[in-house]
């Protein structure tokens, strides 16, 4: 498939000929294997990835290293914080780690900044996923702050589940603990809770989900 029936099928709002034009010219793709950070903490951003394939981790850490999950962006999706490094030249302030193999359009931060006053359809795109991003932020500030661990670990494997597309996750504990900041052995016990009721059927480094 070539960059133009990928736009169409993965950002339909991008309908623009003038702009897909464009895009075919000055864009490039960048594929990247799970396990791999496809931006680090402190790197410049001279481009913006729309992703069209896979699923990416996006995390905070503190001053310890501890990491805070944010969100996860699926094809279709860009970064909103990606984005506001590009508009203000600034270095990455989040992790995006690969948890499925991705494939991204990356946009240059000089043409991202031109189409913003060229092309309606590429503005109104940038706005929508100012806005999703933000709600997801929205929701995780609300799940530490109104929510116990014990609902906050089902949301997170609902929601893993979900952009997985499968009810078998693999990952360790301490994954889990990271993404949640919490410890490994809250986990552990939470997730035994919901295999003794039938919700999660549980593995070495796997967990099924089952009632959810």
């Amino acid at each position: 498939m070539d960059l133009k029936e990928t736009i169409q099928r993965k950002f339909p709002i991008l309908t623009d000929p003038d702009l897909i034009s464009e895009m075919e010219r000055f864009c490039t793709t960048k594929t990247l294997e799970a396990g791999n950070n496809f931006i680090e903490i402190g790197d410049d951003v001279v481009a913006m990835p729309l992703l069209t394939e896979g699923v990416i981790k996006i995390v905070r850490e503190d001053n310890d290293g501890n990491e805070l999950l944010l969100y996860y962006l699926n094809g279709g999706d860009t970064c909103a914080s990606t984005l506001s490094c590009c508009m203000e030249r600034a270095k990455s302030e989040v992790r995006a780690t690969v948890i499925e193999t991705v494939t991204a359009i990356m946009v240059p931060i000089q043409c991202m900044e031109d189409w913003m006053k060229k092309y309606t359809g590429w503005r109104s795109f940038i706005m929508q996923s100012y806005r999703l991003r933000f709600e997801e932020l929205l929701q995780t500030i609300d799940s530490i702050a109104f929510k116990k661990m014990d609902e906050r670990l089902v949301d997170y494997l609902v929601q893993l589940s979900e952009e997985r597309n499968t009810k078998i996750l693999h990952g360790t504990h301490q994954e889990i603990a990271d993404d949640l900041h919490t410890s490994r052995e809250v986990v552990s016990r939470l997730l035994k809770q919901l295999e003794k009721l039938g919700k999660v059927r549980l593995s070495r480094n796997k967990i099924e989900l089952l009632g959810m």
